[in-house]
């Protein structure tokens, strides 16, 4: 049976849609909001009805009726930390949605504008794999200090699809597969995939990790602290320093790779060297994840953006070629990703889980 699927990804100045049959999108609109048209919108919340009407909109174009989907499915957000999975968008997920318990984000509109095209037409909303998954063995929590906790906020939507497409090329499943999955992007997470679970990860989110083009990665504590007392900087200013204005832009005033290589051509070593920093500190992170998985690693998965470039991707596996195969899916594709995720459920292969 080939299942319609709508799939709504909202981002901070745009709304992905796509239309699905099966594994395949037939329709797709990226719809952009200008920067002033967002602004009158106190919160995130507050464009609900904005948003939804481009989705009514762009289902009337395509001679889309809801009554006639099998489910929608929705970007997840910054919900309490869950396993991975396939949600079903229910009272209680949708609660903290509209609370904006971890925060404000648009992706928290994901799960609100399904359920708001779904439940008129009776149909299932989901979400998937939102980045808030979190599947940590409790050893990969503990820090020097009690008072701080490793947190699990990495690309998860993106890590957990291109793992099952990894496993497949293996010819082996997820669930039975061990596998470090790098996503490389602005930010830049490194997870530990065991048998399906993401058992370590760096929180990408906040900056640590390696260093990519706009964090700046784990730093040394001591000389952080000094830094953050220093009465230089306020505490925006210094998470900032951390996360959005640090690595590559930080060293170099660019978070584009493509520029990064224009200088090392052009003979800038500054640039060169800040380029074999950044894929040195992934090659770590990926050691780090051998070590968790006790060295019985089946591949190494790196994705997203930065995965375009073969000059980046030799220089990482430079230093990771040892650890088994290393396959390379460049980019990201989170419709169809979410897509998927519904699919997996309808199709019976999993079912959909509860928020708790």
């Amino acid at each position: 049976m080939s299942y319609e699927i709508l799939v709504i990804n909202p981002g901070s100045t745009s709304t992905r849609l796509g239309y699905f049959k099966g594994d395949q999108q037939i329709e797709n609109e990226n719809l952009f909001h200008p920067a002033e048209e967002i602004a009158r919108f106190q919160r995130i919340n507050d464009q609900k009805s904005f948003r939804g009407k481009l989705i009514h909109d762009f289902l009337a174009r395509n001679s889309i009726r809801p009554e006639f989907l099998d489910a929608v499915v929705g970007r997840g957000g910054l919900l309490k930390p869950i396993p991975g999975g396939t949600y079903l968008v229910d009272d209680a997920l949708k609660r903290d949605l509209e609370a904006g318990i971890q925060g404000e984000h648009a992706s928290n509109l994901g799960g609100l504008l399904a359920a708001g095209i779904a439940e008129p037409a009776g149909i299932p909303a989901y979400i998937v794999d939102p980045v808030v998954v979190d599947e940590l063995d409790e050893v990969a929590r503990i820090t020097g200090l009690p008072e701080i906790r490793r947190r699990s906020i990495f690309h998860a939507l993106n890590q957990k699809i291109c793992a099952r497409m990894a496993a497949a090329q293996l010819e082996r499943e997820y669930r039975t597969s061990n596998l470090i999955v790098a996503h490389l992007g602005g930010g830049i997470s490194v997870g530990a995939h065991r048998k399906g679970r993401v058992v370590d990860v760096n929180n990408a989110l906040h900056g640590d990790g390696p260093i990519t083009p706009e964090r700046a990665g784990t730093l040394p504590a001591w000389d952080l602290v000094e830094m953050a007392l220093s009465g230089k900087f306020s505490r925006r200013e210094m998470k900032k320093k951390i996360s959005g204005l640090g690595g590559m832009v930080a060293h170099l005033g660019v978070n584009d790779m493509r520029a990064v290589i224009d200088l090392i051509d052009a003979g800038n070593e500054r640039a060169k060297l800040v380029f074999q920093a950044m894929a040195f500190t992934i090659a770590k992170q990926i050691g780090a994840c051998a070590a968790v998985l006790a060295g019985s690693v089946d591949a190494v998965v790196l994705t997203g953006g930065l995965a375009y470039s073969p000059l980046f991707i030799d220089e990482i596996k430079r230093y990771i070629a040892f650890l088994g195969p290393v396959i390379v899916i460049p980019g990201e594709d989170e419709m169809a990703a979410l897509a998927q995720g519904a699919l997996r459920v309808l199709r019976g292969e999993e079912e959909a889980r509860h928020y708790l």
